[in-house]
């Protein structure tokens, strides 16, 4: 087993999640920054934008993984703040960081589409790299799984042994949607240069993320759920049916319906609806290569367009003396 605590300073313990979490963030930053410059627009930009959303995502992951733990929670209190020993829900740090995004743009008066393609695939390859933080605290993988199964998919060693949680084997599903997210990382940069619709970048995210998320969530043990109706249920057996022939479920510990394969299906549903509507309707007539030109404060007084712009009083001032 990994030790989560990375090193010590005196009685400061710095654990693998927060190394990992951290460098998710700043890696997808930097490639961030670096498209901004291509776009020719001021790095400053998504910098200033991360400071508000990245806050924001964490709070809002753990919010929304406190709110269905809550009967936990509301028994220990002092543990909700402590993000470093896991819990963080990805759709909860997806609305946390759409509301603090949706702030910031409105306050500069930004293109949302447009920045919002240029930063997803970062997005996502952050996630890709966060979810090795589960590997780390043994948390969020699937049920149990012999190991001669997981040998014959070619998994390294170091990483089953690790699996090994108590004697019992389970699923890597971190590993699973990992690897999913790193492909759809690179579908979304590939689609720079297709030259796709302006959102369409953003709404594939949606859909693809969504879409594996919903399968390999079926494989967890741990899943936030609820208890829905039969015909909900049954809707979400039906789906999730294909992957039956690989694997068996993960076992509920309570309710019927997990939470996250739920909004992964109405994610799915709405990336491919604003696609369908946007075209039909006319409205997604400019591209990604289209970026609308993009006025940005150059100081913390306003943007460019507010500065007090010079006037020729000086000028004439001289030219009276």
């Amino acid at each position: 087993m990994i030790d989560k605590v990375a090193f010590s300073i005196g009685p400061l313990h710095i654990h693998w999640y927060g190394i990992i979490m951290g460098t998710a963030a700043l890696l997808g930053v930097y490639l961030a920054t670096r498209e901004a410059k291509r776009r020719g627009l001021n790095p400053d930009l998504v910098l200033d934008l991360v400071l508000w959303i990245l806050p924001a995502a964490i709070v809002g992951a753990r919010i929304y993984f406190v709110i269905f733990q809550w009967d936990y929670y509301s028994m220990h209190p002092a543990e909700i703040p402590a993000v470093w020993l896991g819990g963080l829900a990805i759709h909860g740090g997806l609305i946390g960081a759409f509301i603090a995004a949706y702030f910031f743009i409105r306050k500069h008066k930004l293109p949302f589409l447009a920045l919002a393609d240029l930063i997803i695939p970062s997005v996502l390859l952050g996630q890709a790299i966060g979810r090795w933080g589960n590997f780390i605290n043994q948390e969020a993988h699937g049920g149990p799984v012999s190991r001669a199964t997981l040998e014959g998919l070619h998994i390294p060693n170091w990483i089953l042994d690790n699996m090994n949680i108590a004697g019992v084997t389970y699923h890597p599903t971190f590993l699973y949607e990992s690897l999913w997210n790193l492909a759809g990382f690179l579908i979304l940069v590939g689609m720079r240069y297709w030259n796709p619709r302006r959102g369409e970048i953003l709404f594939t995210y949606l859909i693809w993320y969504s879409l594996g998320r919903f399968y390999i969530e079926g494989l967890r043990t741990d899943s936030l759920a609820f208890d829905g109706s039969n015909w909900l249920v049954s809707l979400m057996d039906v789906i999730w049916s294909p992957m039956s022939l690989l694997f068996e479920p993960g076992s509920m510990s309570y309710g019927n319906v997990r939470i996250a394969q739920l909004m992964s299906l109405l994610l799915v549903l709405l990336g491919i609806l604003l696609i369908l509507i946007r075209r039909g309707k006319g409205l997604a007539t400019e591209s990604y290569q289209d970026f609308p030109t993009v006025q940005y404060p150059i100081n913390k007084q306003g943007s460019v367009k507010d500065q007090p712009k010079k006037s020729g009083k000086k000028k004439e001032k001289k030219k009276r003396k």
